[in-house]
């Protein structure tokens, strides 16, 4: 791995810090070695959990890298497994990720973010999709905007490509908490810790299920559980973790979850 993309084992939480100055912007190369780390904690079972963040203090990652595209990369280049930044077409990443928004995040940069499934941000953070002042469009965005937040707001906000700060970006659920910059880490480290300790086999059954369900209807979605339709939940159900459970509650005590 190069130094444009820095990674760190913590226990059983791998902690994934995008490392190029001046505003740690996405090459094609950065996006592919992104998308193997992102393969690799997917498929490695020590690790549950993972935290994403940027060096510095005032860029968390502006998206696509101009300068490599005035160099011609062009913006439908082959960005590597999970697409760009590795995280929006991942296939099976059934573990929680975190990502700790340390500065500014537009463009692919925010859309990387969505690629998580709990953004924290420092107060200071702030956001935009102004792919629309450069006649391009925010693929990924447009797609996940307007279901994670009002469509209306949604679009507003892919049709101008105004900024907005933490504080807009928290009304509209968009993030999680916004934090002291310097206790930003140290929120993130304990909240990846605290899911760390949790059952792995139900944070994959949940994963799944909301991922699939994103288009379906409420009754279809049921009828495929029942219907032993998810991989992921037929595990759950046949793990040693589900039994593990059962007997931790009878039993008055936490339990010890295996991931088997």
């Amino acid at each position: 791995m190069t130094q444009n993309v820095l990674t760190t084992r913590r226990g059983a939480v791998l902690e994934v810090t995008l490392n190029r100055p001046k505003a740690n912007a996405i090459d094609m190369a950065t996006s592919r070695e992104l998308g193997e780390i992102f393969t690799e904690f997917r498929d490695d079972p020590a690790l549950r959990v993972a935290i994403l963040t940027a060096q510095g203090e005032k860029f968390f990652c502006p998206g696509w890298d101009l300068k490599a595209a005035a160099e011609g990369e062009a913006a439908d280049a082959d960005y590597g497994v999970g697409g760009f930044g590795g995280l929006q077409e991942l296939r099976g990443l059934n573990k929680p990720v975190i990502a700790a928004v340390n500065g500014i995040a537009c463009g692919g940069g925010l859309e990387l973010a969505l690629g998580a499934d709990i953004i924290l941000a420092a107060d200071h953070a702030s956001f935009a999709l102004p792919e629309i002042k450069s006649g391009t469009v925010a693929d990924a965005a447009t797609i996940k905007l307007p279901k994670r937040i009002p469509y209306h707001i949604a679009m507003e906000l892919l049709f101008t490509g105004r900024w907005f700060d933490a504080e807009e970006a928290h009304r509209w659920g968009l993030i999680n908490r916004i934090l002291p910059a310097a206790d930003l880490m140290a929120e993130a480290r304990k909240m990846a810790d605290e899911l760390a300790s949790g059952p792995p086999l139900v944070f994959a059954a949940i994963k799944e299920i909301a991922r699939e369900a994103e288009d379906m209807k409420f009754q279809d979605v049921l009828n495929r559980i029942n219907g032993s339709q998810f991989e992921t939940v037929e595990r759950l159900y046949r793990s040693e973790d589900q039994k593990e459970g059962a007997r931790a509650f009878a039993e008055k005590r936490d339990p010890v979850w295996k991931g088997r």
